[in-house]
């Protein structure tokens, strides 16, 4: 019984922490059925959508971490939430990226015109930092232990190894993950969402202890906003630039490198 009640206040604050989570899931949600039956200007709607998504994305993974702080009853815990929460997000928000880098891959393949492709990065980029300071006021108001103001106003560096080996992490971590979007189109919508949940958690699994796994750049900037004030130059190469370097050589060897080896070869074979 002492155990039990030694257990209580983590409990109550993972209980409050995923009531919260839950909260902006189905807030978001309204705000999309009522956006779609109301609002009539295409490029209005798209931003719009892509604000929420962000924030929601963004949101929920700001108390993912606050979570991950907690001591959890079985390691496997904090991987089930994760788990949990790319299925959420895949399910609730479709037809948005919610990260720069698709957005980029949407351009650079023709399936999205510039002016979309701005109006969606400018609205990522607001939605991150929205979400990154409603999160300071709302652990202000100390909902839990772990709910503390200074959370929003120190540097929590997620990079634990030199610079080199985050820019190949977050590089790879990019590439894999796209790829697997951009070749899972074909397949099942609900064994998709799946797929991309186990390969989401896959990657935080292997890189999350290292670099934060994140592969990103919206939400790395909402995540350590003083980070990147602090050593923006470090955070810009490993969390701007690596995940794009990753979706560019993604990009490269399925439209170019890829089709190029098969046709040369195809060519020998009839030599």
């Amino acid at each position: 019984m002492t155990a039990l009640r030694g257990l209580w206040p983590e409990v109550q604050d993972t209980c409050t922490s995923l009531g919260l989570m839950l909260s902006i899931v189905l807030s978001v949600a309204l705000a999309r059925v009522v956006l779609r039956r109301q609002m009539h200007r295409p490029m209005t709607h798209i931003f719009i959508l892509e604000f929420l998504a962000t924030f929601q994305l963004c949101f929920c993974t700001h108390e993912l971490q606050v979570l991950s702080e907690q001591e959890p009853a079985h390691p496997t815990w904090p991987l089930t939430l994760i788990y949990f929460f790319s299925l959420v997000h895949g399910v609730t928000l479709v037809g948005t990226s919610s990260n720069p880098c698709g957005v980029m891959m949407q351009m650079i393949l023709g399936g999205m015109s510039p002016e979309i492709g701005a109006m969606r990065l400018l609205a990522q980029l607001i939605g991150a930092l929205c979400s990154r300071y409603c999160m300071g006021a709302l652990w202000s108001l100390g909902l839990t232990r772990y709910h503390v103001s200074e959370r929003s106003l120190t540097c929590r560096n997620p990079i634990h190894v030199d610079l080199p080996k985050a820019f190949v992490i977050e590089a790879i971590c990019s590439f894999i993950f796209h790829s697997a979007l951009l070749h899972f189109q074909e397949v099942r919508t609900k064994l998709r969402i799946h797929l991309l949940a186990a390969l989401v958690t896959f990657l935080v699994y292997a890189g999350g202890s290292l670099t934060g796994a994140i592969f990103n750049p919206a939400l790395a900037l909402s995540l350590h906003f003083k980070c990147f004030d602090e050593a923006f130059l470090q955070f810009f190469i490993v969390y701007w630039l690596a995940p794009s370097l990753g979706i560019l050589s993604m990009i490269l060897m399925f439209s170019l490198f890829l089709p190029w080896l098969y046709n040369n070869h195809t060519t020998n074979k009839k030599e």
